[in-house]
Formats: structure tokens, sequence, C-alpha cells
């Protein structure tokens, strides 16, 4: 459980950098609320997926038509 726990607070910690350094490299606007929607979509997407198996779940995947 303390492996999880650890593996969360890393994962949070690379989207709170790439957070930090789209506002460090200073986008125009239009551009900045776009590229961190998606960093926060993508981070939901993460975290969700990992509480998920945490809880004993099967997490969802994409099934792409061949």
């Amino acid at each position: 459980m303390i492996g999880l726990l650890i593996q969360l607070v890393i994962i949070g910690l690379i989207f709170y950098a790439v957070w930090w350094f789209i506002g460090y490299i200073g986008l125009p606007e239009p551009f900045n609320k776009i590229a961190r929607a998606i960093v926060a979509l993508v981070a939901l997407i993460v975290v969700v997926t990992f509480l998920l198996q945490l809880g004993g779940m099967q997490a969802p995947t994409l099934n792409w038509p061949k």
C-alpha cells in the first residue's frame, strides 16, 4: 500500500512539474489555456485509472478497431 502511495505522489509531482513548465514558458493566452486543459485532462485520466486499479477494479481500456 505504501508503494502505491509513493507512485501516486510521483505521478502528482510529474504533472505539477509539467503544469509549472507551461506557466514558466509563457505561452500566449489561448494556447496556455488549451495546454493546461490538456494536462489537467490527462492527469485526471491517469489518477482515475490509478484509483480504479487500487480499488481492485479493471481500468477501462480503449479497443481501437483494426
